[in-house]
């Protein structure tokens, strides 16, 4: 008899087991984006800018979850790269090459995707791209670049509505609102929450505006670098702290301090109160003073620039993470967390004072890497790092791929849901960058380029024809070009095959270059 019943006994637990996998709840997705986070602005990135856990919710992600080293952009800029998230596909492809180009909403888009695969829908916050964004049940978005003082948001593409507080404590309330408010709990979400710290101007929340005003950052090894080993591009980029930086939308000065010409522009800091502007005032005005007192130079003037520039970076990031935080708990005490893959990124990388910069655009390191970090227990073990090279092209299919939802054929990224749960697949050795964006701001030359796990080549055009290669393991901070080096001749030729290679894979081409040269002068 025991015999019998027990083979009914196992058939009848696996029935059970099959029925519950099939019943199982899709996930809920909430993808958060920021502007312009460095990967060296997390402490769990390791890479020496932090020697204190600032924040802690960012680094909970990659704790609980997986951190991505080789994080990387196609394309370092705003606008660019959110229409690489939405579509999948290459800059050239989605027609959104730079910031003045209109987006077409009307492409395939994975929101569009997941919606009509029965998700609920919404974006909240930044997303730069103009007309009203489709794919989405639910839109509240910054227009433009948004304010961080008392902002405007356009409500579902429409309707203008203004609010009083800092944008970085008010978008994730939205987030939170949306959920408990208006989501169709019978579907699953995907949000798109995106913040619009850490991008400049980095005007703080009042209760941070103190934060980290005593603390000293020692200069990057190549703050004054003096772009000998690069060429034409580097020495005639303008995004250098010292000469580049405006004394009133930078440097919270309401007037030149060498000049005394008026520099505080009206449109962030007409929006503040009464209330807002003295709690402001009562922290910079003392210092302030202080610099008009000895309006320092030379070195001292670099270090006061440096520390203003990077303290009130650093000060948005810690309203990001709290807003980070505020969205988890609403997850957690809803019993939603472990059912949703979080997602932590940026629309690109930042320089923190290397080579003397700040901005992003170059396919040198700081701006070309972003912060990954993602969270999803039911697939990710707790502590996860992933060396691999992903690229932003793949944000797209991974994110249909745990929905399970196919991939379009004309998406150009790939999944990396598999290297997040640890697994050794296929995967690239090589990932291919362009540039689009000159003549315009920062004055950062056209530029295309591949970069393997040592190797990067550059090749920066239009008004220029100027070739740069990089031993990665040899130079990590790109001082030195070896490009003609004849002990690089073999790296040389391979590097260059495999960017003709990556250029014909994802359909990129000169003549597509001097299309969108056209275009972008009859714009200027």
């Amino acid at each position: 008899m025991k015999k019998i019943l027990l083979p009914i006994f196992v058939l009848c637990y696996m029935l059970v087991s099959c029925q519950e996998a099939e019943v199982a709840p899709r996930p809920n997705i909430l993808f958060i984006m920021s502007d312009d986070h460095s990967q060296r602005a997390i402490h769990a990135y390791g890479q020496g800018l932090l020697d204190k856990v600032y924040f802690p919710n960012m680094d909970r992600l990659a704790r609980e979850g997986a951190l991505f080293k080789r994080s990387f952009v196609t394309n370092s800029i705003c606008a660019p790269s959110r229409a690489v998230l939405l579509t999948g596909k290459y800059s050239h492809l989605n027609g959104k090459v730079d910031n003045v180009l209109p987006f077409n909403w009307d492409q395939l888009t994975y929101p569009k995707l997941l919606q009509e695969a029965g998700y609920a829908t919404a974006l909240i916050g930044k997303i730069h791209l103009a007309e009203k964004p489709k794919g989405y049940d639910y839109s509240l978005t910054l227009p433009g670049q948004g304010s961080y003082y008392n902002p405007d948001f356009i409500k579902n593409g429409e309707e203008k509505v203004s609010f009083e507080g800092h944008c970085e404590a008010l978008i994730p309330e939205f987030v939170v609102d949306w959920l408990e408010k208006d989501w169709d709990k019978t579907k699953p979400f995907a949000i798109n929450y995106h913040t619009k710290a850490p991008h400049r101007n980095w005007m703080a929340e009042e209760k941070y505006l103190d934060y980290l005003e005593d603390e000293e950052f020692a200069f990057p090894d190549n703050f004054f670098d003096d772009y000998a080993g690069r060429g034409t591009a580097a020495r005639e980029q303008e995004m250098e702290i010292v000469d580049n930086m405006y004394w009133g939308w930078d440097m919270k000065f309401e007037a030149n301090p060498f000049t005394g010409e008026p520099s505080r522009l009206a449109a962030p800091f007409g929006r503040m109160t009464e209330e807002q502007m003295a709690a402001w005032n009562a922290v910079y005005g003392p210092k302030n003073e202080a610099f008009l007192q000895e309006k320092p130079t030379g070195e001292a003037l670099a270090k006061f620039m440096y520390h203003r520039y990077l303290r009130d970076y650093l000060k948005v990031i810690k309203s990001v993470d709290d807003g980070i935080g505020k969205v988890l708990d609403y997850l957690e005490a809803n019993d939603l967390l472990d059912n949703t893959i979080v997602v932590y990124t940026s629309d690109q990388g930042f320089y923190l004072g290397e080579h003397g910069w700040y901005d992003k655009r170059f396919m040198y390191e700081q701006s070309l890497s972003t912060p990954l970090l993602v969270r999803y227990p039911r697939e990710i073990n707790p502590g996860t790092v992933v060396e691999d090279m992903v690229v932003n092209v793949d944000h797209a299919p991974t994110l249909l791929d745990y929905a399970g939802v196919e991939k379009p054929a004309e998406m150009q990224g790939e999944s990396w849901r598999a290297l997040a749960a640890g697994e050794d697949v296929p995967w690239r050795d090589a990932m291919y960058y362009h540039y689009y964006e000159y003549p315009g701001p920062h004055s950062v030359k056209r530029h295309y380029g591949v970069r393997t796990d040592r190797y990067k080549l550059i090749h920066f055009y239009h008004d220029i024809d100027e070739w740069e290669l990089y031993d990665l393991e040899a130079d990590p901070n790109e001082m030195n070009s070896v490009y003609g080096d004849p002990n690089y001749a073999e790296v040389q030729e391979a590097l260059h095959s495999r960017l003709e290679e990556l250029r014909e894979q994802y359909g990129d081409s000169d003549a597509l270059n001097q299309q969108f040269i056209e275009q972008s002068l009859s714009k200027n």
